[in-house]
């Protein structure tokens, strides 16, 4: 991943409207402006969205690291919920242990204010490097 935008490769970020403001090995910055859509009954961001901003967040900082494996997949995540989050959300994720196979990353996310809204952790597997590993379409079928 050489260009810009950290989360074109997950059709959700697109769907839910997530911008990447910063991409460099290690840490990410993404944006979300919230749509009534994203909101729960209170009219604040529902937790959900919250969850999945920062695991693109951490995600993706980890993918930014290692654009040689096929990516990184989600093993654990805790998240405190610490404020409401209303109007635009951004989230920072960052790689703080890399290992062979897993690695843990830390995120946050903020209001427009600077309103800290959430932090989390978490843990992700990275996928074989390219090339290495990966399942072809005949893997699995029955012998005829």
């Amino acid at each position: 991943m050489t260009d810009l935008d950290a989360v074109k490769d997950i059709p959700f970020s697109r769907h839910l409207g997530v911008q990447t403001l910063v991409k460099e090995p290690g840490h990410v910055v993404l944006a979300l402006d919230l749509r009534p859509e994203h909101l729960n009954s209170w009219e604040a961001a529902h937790g959900g969205i919250i969850m999945s901003l920062l695991d693109m967040a951490m995600g993706t900082s980890l993918r930014a690291t290692t654009p040689e494996y096929r990516g990184a997949v989600t093993v654990e995540m805790k998240i405190n919920f610490i404020n409401p989050g209303k109007g635009r959300l951004v989230a920072e994720g960052r790689v703080i242990h890399q290992g062979r196979s897993l690695s843990v990353c830390e995120g946050e996310v903020r209001d427009g204010s600077g309103q800290l809204v959430a932090k989390a952790m978490g843990t992700f597997k990275l996928l074989a490097p390219k090339g290495e590993g990966a399942r072809t379409e005949a893997a699995g079928s029955e012998t005829k």
